[in-house]
């Protein structure tokens, strides 16, 4: 998978979780996220109590609270959504504070709050202890398609490199004493875009030919196999387990 490959997200640790090897993590995030879209959205509590499980692990993987709630701003767009809802859903209406509002509009929100975010703090949380490459080797392990393990790899590792790009193409833009004020710039920005199309277009051609040239036949060789004992695996577990033991409950009481 080459190199290691550090991104935002990650934050460097020796706790428990992080020693976790990655395809038990990302079994175990996939098994929570599922028992919690699986919960009803009328058993309030058992959302409370799966923020609990979550903030344990984060306990467990000494990561700094403020670490997780500020990138769980990515859900901004999905919250605002979730907040139209009761105003232009359809249904019985409630009035609150002056405000009429649907009440399956209202539950429509809660849910789409409620799981959202506790989908989102869990892929943090996997983000924040694991590595990139580890991820992939994850993936990989848990045989997903490998084509789809390379594109995401490409993907990553090639974002950096088009960000640069683009922030050359700012600062040469700058020197030249351009500043986009208004509609009349549009112009420059469109044919910057399609520049940066091109050169990224180039650059992966160049890419492609690198490693066809160094032996690339349509896979990436694994330089190291990462297994799991029965300890691990139940550590792992131990998070979609207690899910589903809410989940039950808030389908039985």
């Amino acid at each position: 998978m080459g190199a290691g490959h550090s991104h935002k997200l990650y934050r460097h640790g020796h706790s428990p979780v992080h020693a976790l090897p990655a395809h038990c993590k990302i079994a175990a995030v996939f098994a929570f996220v599922l028992i919690v879209v699986s919960t009803p959205r009328e058993a309030v509590w058992a959302f409370g109590l799966y923020a609990v499980l979550l903030a344990a692990v984060t306990v467990a993987a000494r990561l700094p609270a403020g670490f997780v709630l500020k990138r769980l701003l990515i859900e901004v767009p999905f919250v605002a959504f979730a907040l139209l809802m009761p105003f232009v859903a359809e249904g019985p209406r409630l009035h609150v504070l002056g405000m009429s509002l649907s009440e399956s509009g209202l539950w429509g929100a809660w849910n789409i709050l409620a799981k959202g975010t506790l989908g989102v703090a869990a892929s943090v949380l996997l983000a924040a202890t694991t590595e990139l490459r580890n991820l992939l080797l994850g993936l990989q392990r848990l045989k997903m398609p490998p084509l789809l393990v390379q594109i995401a790899s490409f993907m990553i590792r090639y974002g950096d490199v088009i960000t640069d790009e683009m922030r050359r193409m700012r600062i040469a833009r700058v020197s030249r004493g351009f500043e986009a004020r208004g509609v009349r710039h549009w112009g420059v920005l469109a044919k910057s875009a399609g520049a940066l199309f091109i050169r990224s277009y180039e650059r992966g051609e160049r890419v492609h030919l690198a490693m066809v040239s160094r032996g690339y036949a349509g896979t990436v060789p694994v330089t190291d196999e990462v297994t799991a004992d029965r300890a691990q695996w139940t550590s792992a577990a131990a998070l979609p387990l207690a899910a589903l033991a809410v989940c039950l409950l808030g389908w039985t009481l």
